[in-house]
């Protein structure tokens, strides 16, 4: 199969072509998980097998040519693959590949992720941890679990402070990997008055916002209120939110990072906030998940823990499913190619 152009960081490519398909015979058989309620319609002569995806592979994993994976254990997930050498096509639900490309499926099987599919879920729970830092919501929360009136966060207040970010409005965001999920959420921040900037690899205008690259962060980000990480999980992006980006940031910016664990620097963020370098994070991905009792992210005051749950629902994934199904057994091109 040719090649075809890499995903952009952030997501930035609907699919990629899979130029050709002709070598595969006709799909009899795919196993779809029971972590999904409902069913994508199939073409006739499909199969589709219900498994549970906490078990042991389901005997028709050696007879199947598709799986569909969703919330699968990692020692599950390498349990099916190697009980499933007939597969030719694995679809994740989830926007990242990476549990489904470390499971040790064959090298030739086209992977196909759910890009699209938690954008709106995504954005909902990125403006929700977006508002409550800027809200003071944490702040709240440990001042009503003391049975403190906290004068300081309400009466009278100034709408702009140089050392406090209080509102959206005429706030400066900065959106770090500016896909389809910043497609949603972008309007939503400019909606409640903040002027949002995208940084992709590529520079212009893109889904009506202007968009900047990391080389442009130097002149950016001294003047952002509050800096979105998206950014997807690749080599290029580890720690990409780290010192010096984040000493580039005033001491009133906020750090919201729902994109993947591995492209915050957790440590240099620390530091930051401890030092009042930054004036806090809110954080729905971390490094290591479950976040361990141990981490000093848990009992940091200006840090918001959120237990990765900005997704979880992946909206339409019949459609893709049943989409690619059509496609697959055509051996025309698949939607949200990673793998070919």
């Amino acid at each position: 199969m040719g090649p075809g152009r890499p995903p952009e960081a952030g997501g930035g490519v609907d699919w990629l072509v899979v130029d050709t398909m002709a070598s595969y015979r006709p799909m009899s058989l795919i196993l779809l998980p029971t972590t999904v309620d409902g069913a994508p319609s199939a073409p006739r002569g499909v199969e589709c097998v219900p498994y549970d995806v906490a078990g042991p592979p389901p005997p028709q994993a050696a007879h199947a040519d598709a799986i569909v994976v969703w919330g699968n254990p990692a020692d599950r997930l390498a349990e099916l693959a190697a009980a499933a050498p007939r597969v030719r096509w694995v679809q994740t639900l989830a926007a990242g590949p990476d549990a489904v490309l470390a499971a040790g499926f064959a090298p030739d099987v086209v992977v196909t992720n759910g890009r699209g599919l938690h954008d709106a879920t995504v954005a909902e729970h990125v403006l929700a941890l977006v508002l409550a830092c800027v809200r003071s919501v944490p702040s709240m929360v440990r001042a009503q679990a003391e049975h403190r009136w906290a004068d300081d966060l309400g009466g009278l207040q100034p709408l702009h402070s140089p050392d406090a970010v209080r509102t959206l409005l005429d706030a400066h965001v900065t959106v770090w990997g500016f896909g389809s999920i910043a497609a949603r959420l972008a309007p939503l921040l400019a909606g409640l008055g903040a002027h949002v900037t995208g940084v992709a690899t590529t520079a212009g205008d893109r889904y009506g916002f202007p968009v900047v690259t990391p080389a442009d962060l130097t002149e950016a980000l001294p003047r952002t209120d509050v800096l979105v990480g998206l950014l997807p999980a690749l080599p290029a992006t580890r720690h990409a939110i780290g010192r010096d980006v984040l000493d580039l940031l005033p001491s009133r910016a906020w750090v919201v990072n729902a994109g993947r664990g591995s492209t915050l620097d957790e440590d240099a963020l620390l530091d930051a906030v401890r030092a009042g370098r930054v004036a806090g994070a809110a954080l729905d991905v971390f490094a290591t998940e479950p976040l361990p009792a141990t981490s000093p992210l848990w009992d940091e005051p200006h840090v918001l823990v959120s237990p990765h749950a900005a997704g979880g629902r992946p909206v339409g994934w019949q459609d893709l499913v049943a989409d690619n199904l059509a496609r697959f057994v055509a051996g025309t091109p698949l939607r949200n190619v990673v793998r070919r």
